[in-house]
């Protein structure tokens, strides 16, 4: 059988967010249909209503953004029913071009904070896998750097952790990537191949990893709608005391989804020149060229 890697990125576009993280969410395949009407039911018991429907897809930018939180702590709790309606009617107003009630917009926020947290516990209850590696906000290579099909040392240990868990696992793995820039696209698919192909610690990994990766649009698959959630709040609220001055934290991130993240990433023992170590699937890289990490 096979597990698949939901992968996103997070800061990329340098503007806003503290860090650059790169990863996925790892869901067997043989539960991943299960973990779509999973999905399908928090997000009616959340919004009452299917997002696709109002031409919205779930980010985590947009479920757990300031505004969002704000909205949903701006009076008391409302009960399910009174979520549900006034989320409807937010949304419909949205596609009219109107503007919501008070008591809408509270609606809004209360049930993006809902589906925030519902799709954290299937995640779990789904026995998903989180594997994510974060860089500084605008590394960039070496002046004199003149390897373009490079595979950066972030990435390198991203596959190496999925690697770990597959070997232990038994199980064979696919990469399943967001389809965002073709050109960028390509470009990182050439390095992913060229490391699989070519790199000792590559070809020995292929026994595991498929690396020819698949990709999807996101607003079609849930896998990638869960692995940008995770990647955002790790940007946001998910700091280690050796990751040392690596950028801002929002405290409500950091509280309401820390202990969640903490929990489903994975842990288990690496390898690496004849020495054994407990790794973790959530790591920092300060410079992804030179292959330091904490």
């Amino acid at each position: 059988m096979t597990w698949l890697l939901f992968m996103d990125e997070s800061g990329h576009d340098h503007k806003v967010m503290p860090l650059e993280v790169r990863g996925g969410i790892a869901l067997h395949i043989s539960k991943l249909w299960d973990f779509v009407r999973a999905w399908q039911r928090v997000e009616l018991e959340a919004f009452g209503a299917r997002l696709t429907d109002f031409k919205k897809e779930i980010k985590g930018a947009k479920l757990l953004d300031k505004d969002r939180y704000r909205w949903s702590t701006q009076s008391g709790r409302l009960s399910d029913g009174d979520r549900r309606k006034g989320a409807r009617a937010f949304l419909t107003k949205g596609l009219q071009g109107h503007q919501p009630s008070s008591v809408e917009f509270l609606a809004y926020g209360q049930a993006c904070m809902e589906m925030a947290r519902g799709i954290f516990e299937i995640l779990q209850s789904y026995d998903a896998r989180l594997f994510a590696c974060a860089i500084p906000k605008g590394t960039k290579p070496p002046i004199d750097f003149r390897q373009p099909d490079y595979l950066r040392k972030d990435h390198v240990f991203l596959f190496e952790r999925f690697f770990y868990f597959l070997e232990a696992q038994k199980d064979h793995g696919l990469l399943v990537l967001d389809e965002s820039e073709k050109v960028e696209d390509r470009r990182f698919v050439s390095r992913v191949e060229r490391y699989f192909s070519v790199t000792t610690p590559g070809r020995q990994r292929t026994a595991w990893i498929v690396p020819s990766p698949l990709f999807v649009s996101s607003d079609m698959s849930v896998g990638v709608q869960a692995a940008d959630l995770c990647l955002y709040c790790i940007n946001w609220g998910f700091r280690l005391a050796q990751w040392h001055n690596v950028g801002p934290v929002r405290p409500e991130i950091e509280r309401d989804f820390k202990p969640q993240l903490e929990r489903l990433q994975w842990q288990g023992d690496g390898y690496r020149e004849g020495r054994v170590f407990h790794s973790f699937g959530i790591v920092f890289v300060p410079d992804p060229f030179d292959g330091r990490s904490t």
